[in-house]
């Protein structure tokens, strides 16, 4: 089975208000599949679809290949998950929760809390009450519980939520691990646009429930070609400068003062000195390679900030 998920026009509404509009989406096996949009874009309304835990005003989901219906929770003992704040029982242990968890979704393998606890490094406060663990180490055990029964796909929403730089980096290798080595399949969504570059192979962007945008990450790299940016003082007169002595046509004047250059038949230094030959007063030259916040404020958001 190469396809894990599928949706068909599926769509959500609340007292009449669609909050998920007719979005069809594909992830494969084996991928990591980043979720990017707005707060209050449908997200983790969507996720929850997924999950069965709202059902779909119409439209349809297919998960490993057969449809989801009303009454289908078999399949859950397949998923992994985190859906908004993940709750525990605090005055357990970090392992008791994993225990407890195991029982009530019928999963009986040794060894398998104890892995689950050593991927999140939560090995060493096993013993210790979730009650006493900080957000952080609470966020390492939410995604300890979505892979404790070692599932075939994870739909994490914010999985990085509460942890440091260190933790950020440690939850990148394994998820990477798990998809490469593993075969899991990822459905994760965050709003640290940096870090899905660095995670997903392919990404959708939701906006107002939407599906606005489903494209492999090669491809926006492929998009977004390196180029010379220039901060000049009147970027009409450089650009004749270009097209006239150098006799380049491949560039962009952004505004004023700023110039993307996406030719490199010149050098740098070729271009530097044809400016200032000309008059040109030159405050900044620099390779830039656009990155994916960079693609998605261009195409999706409009120039808006996302949290």
């Amino acid at each position: 089975m190469n396809t894990i998920l599928k949706t068909h026009n599926l769509t959500k509404a609340f007292n009449g208000i669609e909050v998920i509009s007719n979005v069809n989406m594909t992830i494969k096996k084996g991928e990591i599949y980043g979720f990017l949009g707005p707060n209050g874009a449908g997200k983790t309304t969507l996720m929850k679809l997924i999950m069965n835990l709202l059902k779909p005003t119409s439209g349809r989901i297919e998960l490993f290949g057969e449809a989801l219906t009303y009454d289908s929770y078999e399949f859950l003992k397949r998923i992994g998950s985190i859906i908004e704040n993940p709750v525990f029982y605090d005055w357990l242990t970090g392992y008791e929760n994993l225990e407890l968890h195991c029982q009530y979704m019928g999963y009986h393998q040794d060894k398998s809390i104890e892995e689950a606890l050593q991927r999140v490094a939560l090995t060493d406060i096993k013993k210790k009450k979730v009650k006493e663990y900080s957000l952080g180490m609470k966020q390492r055990l939410a995604i300890a519980r979505a892979l404790v029964t070692r599932p075939e796909l994870l739909i994490l929403d914010e999985p990085i939520n509460g942890l440091d730089p260190v933790g950020i980096k440690d939850m990148r290798n394994l998820f990477h691990k798990l998809s490469k080595e593993y075969g899991v399949t990822i459905l994760i969504s965050s709003h640290i646009i940096s870090e899905i570059e660095q995670i997903a192979d392919k990404i959708g962007i939701i906006k107002k429930g939407r599906l606005i945008q489903e494209i492999k990450l090669e491809d926006t790299r492929i998009e977004n070609k390196a180029c010379f940016e220039l901060i000049v003082d009147d970027s009409q007169k450089a650009s004749l400068i270009l097209l006239d002595t150098l006799n380049i046509e491949n560039f962009k004047v952004l505004d004023h003062n700023t110039i993307r250059i996406y030719n490199f038949e010149h050098s740098q230094t070729q271009i530097m000195n044809a400016l200032i030959q000309n008059g040109i007063q030159l405050e900044s030259f620099q390779k830039k390679m656009d990155s994916l916040e960079d693609y998605f404020l261009k195409n999706v958001a409009g120039g808006e900030i996302i949290a």
